[in-house]
């Protein structure tokens, strides 16, 4: 397996698809059903700023796997959110991290 960090960037109408609570129900029961989404979170400037994007650590076999993923997430919508898809190697690779 590959691990790769996807980066969202998201369009200031993006908020307005954050603040609707079926789709972010669906968003996170879609998280839960994909297990090779080790972690994610939405990203924000400051913490008093609003969200302006998010990132996600994915570990599967190929890019195409990770792009299947995003395109399938309630909270993807083009119009709104692009994404930017990178390989990633962990410093450290013998130390487990829990966050």
């Amino acid at each position: 397996m590959v691990r790769w960090v996807v980066i969202f960037k998201d369009a200031p109408e993006m908020l307005n698809i954050r603040a609707r609570k079926d789709l972010r129900d669906a968003h996170v029961a879609y998280a839960k059903d994909h297990p090779e989404l080790l972690i994610g979170g939405g990203l924000k400037p400051e913490t008093d700023k609003p969200f302006c994007g998010a990132l996600w650590i994915v570990e599967v076999a190929t890019k195409e796997q990770v792009i299947e993923l995003v395109k399938n997430d309630p909270f993807y919508l083009a119009d709104y959110r692009s994404f930017d898809v990178f390989t990633w190697g962990k410093l450290l690779e013998d130390q487990t991290v829990m966050l």
